[in-house]
């Protein structure tokens, strides 16, 4: 309501505070974070793993990496996050190791039963392409929560001492304030445990802050008249006073609208770069087969020889081509467009 709506002097206010602890706005505002873009993350994890995962709502404090050591001495594995576009700074997402060994025997098609505990290269591998699964939709959910596009860097992945942490990034040293959002990460049948995203303080009420003034930007919602829902054919709803029935509610037929043939407003779109690639093939292959690639190997891709490539524009298809040679480079001539209902199909 409005009255319950921060105003923008309000939220300076807050993120200038300097007594050393976040307002409970802003870990109101954090928790939504780690909410929101980590459960978009367990969904991707989920779908590598072949099970059930959940990310339980998180709990948000302030401490430093000593207490934190003292709290957590075991060695654990980190994944360092930098965000690249739309935010500007780091965090690490920490994992207990034999939660990691579980994740990685899933990766590289075990049952999770009884994992390798001693990570080498290949299990950190499949460790990290987990966690790069995991991050990458979580900030496609931050570019939609802070209206704005959020890139990340591939996340580096090693078995981290606490005490070392400064080693991964300065902002970790012993004496720094640090936010801390822990989660209850569950994996059907195997893991019931927690796994932590440490954040620079600063960062953190960056973070907070970005959320919160997207949220005093919103529509306040008394100014809305309210209005009763409309109900589904076969459904009624009875009034608390004189008992009437709402009536289901009737949907005039859909046309489709005409497509304008005047420019519009698109010529201010002209100039926009868009990423053209074109594709000879793909394959899928297992991170051991990945890892035992050397000079010489060869990939067998699913396309015959001779076959067109595909033209890709922004990872959307819209054509197909021969490769043929210009000088001394590669080019695609086009011998095929792909018609606009294969390319609408192709954007759903």
């Amino acid at each position: 309501m409005a009255s319950e709506m921060l105003s923008q002097e309000e939220i300076d206010a807050l993120l200038k505070d300097d007594s050393g602890e976040i307002s409970s706005a802003e870990k109101d505002a954090l928790g939504e974070i780690g909410n929101i873009s980590f459960g978009s993350g367990s969904t991707a994890l989920s779908l590598l793993l072949n099970r059930r995962v959940e990310l339980n709502t998180p709990t948000v404090d302030v401490t430093n990496m000593k207490q934190l050591i003292e709290d957590h001495p075991t060695p654990c594995v980190c994944a360092e996050v930098d965000y690249l576009k739309g935010l500007k700074g780091s965090n690490l997402l920490l994992v207990e190791i034999p939660d990691a060994a579980i994740i990685a025997d899933l990766m590289l098609g075990g049952d999770g039963i009884e994992p390798k505990m001693q990570l080498g290269e290949m299990e950190l591998s499949a460790i990290g392409e987990a966690m790069n699964q995991m991050i990458g939709k979580a900030s496609t959910a931050m570019s939609s929560m802070f209206d704005m596009r959020v890139e990340i860097a591939p996340p580096k992945t090693s078995i981290l001492e606490l005490d070392n942490a400064d080693q991964v990034n300065e902002l970790f040293s012993e004496e720094n304030k640090i936010v801390r959002v822990k989660f209850r990460l569950v994996i059907e049948g195997l893991v019931n445990s927690n796994i932590m995203l440490l954040i620079p303080y600063d960062f953190g009420r960056e973070m907070a802050m970005n959320l919160l003034k997207q949220g005093s930007s919103s529509p306040v919602e008394d100014s809305v008249p309210q209005r009763t829902p409309n109900l589904t054919v076969g459904q009624s709803q009875q009034t608390g006073g004189g008992g009437q029935t709402v009536q289901p509610v009737q949907f005039g037929p859909i046309n489709p609208s005409p497509v304008p043939h005047g420019g519009g407003n698109l010529n201010l779109l002209l100039d926009v770069p868009l990423q053209v690639s074109v594709e000879l093939g793909n394959t899928r292959m297992k991170i051991k087969e990945i890892l035992d690639l050397g000079i010489g190997s060869v990939i067998e891709l699913d396309r015959l020889a001779g076959e067109p490539v595909d033209i890709l524009v922004n990872g959307k298809l819209i054509a197909k081509g021969e490769v043929v040679v210009i000088d001394e480079n590669f080019g695609v001539k086009i011998t095929d467009i792909v018609s606009p209902l294969e390319r609408v199909n192709n954007l759903q």
